[in-house]
């Protein structure tokens, strides 16, 4: 049996859902040469064995998830017309899908009818939360449920279409956690006697079931979320519940790879990894894996494989407990861009360790993901490196601790420093940045990725706004202005010898 997981790029319109739904009908006829890999050392057998079964977990469609939440903030403010506009669009993204693959299908007004339902629901709690004038972590979970809910039910109408049998689950019937809302953590015995109780028997009739990911509820039903990007976790959660012999994570590229392949066209896939150093590079920002993702797996001894939807031929990246010992090992660059850098502090010297840590609070109460953060005393500041589009939500949280009231040109950040005064802190934006991480592995070289690293940023002259070390010696990340990005990843790229690395 194998768990397919397809995030948001795979779903992203109408044709990125039927190639989905091709993809998963053509696996269950292939068999899995996969397992026959693993199975005999590495060396492949050359026969298919048959498919006990399939499992899909699917995220929301791509930039829904975001939308979502965006329009619970603005409910928050009294911004009811960004609501409903955000309802419009929902609303046609979803309903293209219905009409462009189950025109012509007798369940073609039922779903539609499903989607227009849900997203009446979604009215109904903007509504809820702007007359609480409060966006909540656990109303941000609620709010946030809608895409996964729509897009598995929606992929499930299409495997149906194409002559498949599936069903559409709600995780929040399968997935226990408890109440930490925007990360909850599951509660795996609880979680398996349910999806043992409920999924087993749809696989025993050779039907497909389709799993929202990312969500989940507590005990007394209530919906939480692993966190953003949590579909990864959801499926490896699945996975090891129902003794699955592989989770494939299907995204938009090849693999995990040395470099992010837009920026660095040559940039080559690792092919093989072990858990360890998987878990590394997803903690340090690779977008093609959450860093939960892991833990269920390994505990399960379950391979996981990355693959690209879209080359759907290529061997993607297989990750193991304990790769070929002839693998070649190599670094890896992880760029985030999107970013931007928030400041806050006191004009003197009595900026403290608990400002910092309550700031840091503040922002965790509020949902807002802080990627990278520096203190500094002696700039008598917290720097806070997070997205771009949490900036506006951001500074409306610190500010009303730290700072005055934020005009809407504040929400557009830009090289200058813009600040807010109150009480003698001071808050503002200062520019565009992105990330950087270079992660290693043991034995790639005696004097290991850092002091590497630094040496080729020095050449490359790149300016260095923060940097955040791992104290395992393997990793380092910086934070540079946005617009040098690509020169530097580039520059890394070629510095540390990666061009001609094959993982």
């Amino acid at each position: 049996m194998i768990v397919h997981k397809f995030g948001g790029t795979s779903v992203a319109n109408a044709q990125c859902f039927a190639n989905v739904a091709t993809i998963v009908i053509e696996q269950q006829k292939k068999g899995r040469p996969v397992i026959s890999k693993i199975k005999n050392g590495g060396q492949s057998s050359g026969q298919s064995a048959p498919l006990e079964g399939a499992i899909v977990v699917v995220s929301a469609m791509s930039g829904v998830t975001d939308l979502l939440i965006s329009g619970a903030r603005a409910a928050a403010e009294g911004k009811d017309t960004v609501c409903r506009e955000i309802k419009a669009t929902l609303l046609s993204k979803h309903l293209n899908v219905v009409e462009t693959l189950l025109g012509h299908s007798p369940e073609r007004l039922e779903v539609a009818g499903h989607v227009e339902d849900r997203l009446h629901d979604l009215e109904l709690l903007y509504r809820s939360i702007a007359v609480l004038g409060e966006l909540t972590l656990r109303g941000c979970d609620a709010v946030a449920s809608f895409g996964e809910q729509l897009s598995a039910g929606l992929l499930a109408a299409v495997l149906r279409e194409n002559g498949a049998r599936a069903q559409a689950f709600s995780a929040t019937e399968l997935i226990v956690t408890d109440s930490n809302f925007g990360a909850a953590r599951p509660r795996m015995d609880v979680t398996h006697e349910r999806l043992e109780q409920r999924v087993r028997p749809l696989l025993d009739r050779s039907a497909i079931p389709v799993i929202t990911g990312y969500i989940a509820a507590n005990e007394q039903g209530v919906t939480t979320t692993l966190g953003r990007g949590g579909s990864d976790y959801t499926a490896a959660i699945v996975g090891a519940g129902l003794g699955a012999d592989e989770v494939w994570i299907w995204t938009d590229v090849d693999g995990i790879l040395t470099a992010d392949p837009n920026i660095v066209p040559e940039a080559k896939t690792l092919a093989e990894l072990s858990y360890s150093e998987a878990a590394e590079l997803a903690y340090y920002g690779a977008d093609v894996l959450h860093p939960k993702t892991i833990r269920p797996v390994t505990e399960s001894g379950i391979p996981l494989r990355i693959l690209n939807t879209f080359s759907p031929t290529n061997p993607g990246t297989l990750i193991v407990k304990s790769p070929r010992p002839d693998r070649k090992v190599s670094p890896a660059i992880i760029s985030t861009t999107g970013l931007t850098l928030i400041a806050v502090g006191t004009e003197d010297d009595s900026w403290t360790l608990a400002d910092a840590v309550r700031a840091l609070q503040l922002l965790s109460e509020a949902g807002v993901d802080a990627l990278l953060f520096s203190q500094s005393f002696s700039e008598h500041s917290l720097n806070l490196v997070v997205r771009e589009q949490s900036q506006a939500h951001c500074l409306h949280v610190l500010s009303r601790e730290f700072g005055g009231s934020v005009s809407q040109s504040e929400s557009v950040p830009s090289k200058r420093s813009r600040t807010l005064t109150k009480n003698g802190y001071v808050l503002g934006t200062k520019e565009k940045v992105a990330t950087i991480s270079v992660v290693g592995v043991p034995g790639w070289d005696e004097t290991g990725i850092i002091s590497h690293a630094f040496a080729a940023l020095g050449k490359c002259r790149t300016r260095v706004i923060a940097v955040a070390q791992s104290g395992t010696e393997y990793a380092v990340s910086f934070c540079i202005p946005e617009d040098h990005v690509e020169e530097t990843v580039r520059f890394l790229h070629r510095e540390l010898g990666l061009e001609g690395q094959h993982g």
